[in-house]
């Protein structure tokens, strides 16, 4: 679920962190929804007041997400519970650190996910993000393996990359989280 609130100038914002004041309205995460929840008319409607909808009202909820995801990820390898590369990845798994979310470049290989997965067949999988973009998040040109170790910040990168694929279009989803 999405919650979105109303500006002070009257404009409807997403509110990933749900902590913006005023009262919310709450939409399932789905691109689909949004659309139909504009043209319904229905953000003016649950507010009692005419209100602005951006058009762009989806994308910028899948940016907001995915900017999300992306700092979670950077926060994990700050405070030590990443790694990223292959090599990394399989000896942090070996050492039986755990998985909390496993990630993989969108762009990449699908037998390196396959592998990676047959060390940590539990843990989910997350692959709604580029090499490169998840290479920036981990200060590195491009990634295409990692893992976040169990605990608050994985549970929170699974908790946003779901809501991301449903916001995602579905030609760019390529097999997401499982």
């Amino acid at each position: 679920m999405l919650r979105f609130v109303i500006a002070p100038d009257g404009e409807v914002v997403c509110d990933i962190e749900a902590r913006l004041p005023g009262r919310g309205f709450w939409l399932s995460a789905d691109r689909d929804m949004i659309h139909k929840a504009i043209v319904g008319n229905l953000f003016s409607k649950a507010a009692r007041a005419k209100v602005r909808v951006p058009a762009d009202l989806a994308d910028r909820a899948e940016g907001l997400l995915a900017r999300k995801c992306l700092d979670t990820i950077g926060m994990a390898r700050r405070a030590g519970q990443a790694v990223a590369g292959f090599a990394k990845v399989e000896a942090w798994l070996n050492e039986g650190r755990g998985a909390g979310v496993l990630l993989a470049a969108a762009d990449g290989a699908p037998q390196g996910r396959e592998k990676m997965q047959g060390h940590a067949p539990s843990a989910p999988l997350v692959d709604l993000f580029s090499a490169d973009e998840l290479g920036a998040a981990f200060g590195r040109d491009h990634t295409v393996h990692a893992v976040i170790g169990p605990g608050r910040l994985a549970t929170s990168m699974v908790t946003n990359a779901v809501r991301l694929k449903g916001l995602k279009q579905a030609t760019a989803v390529a097999t997401a989280i499982n």
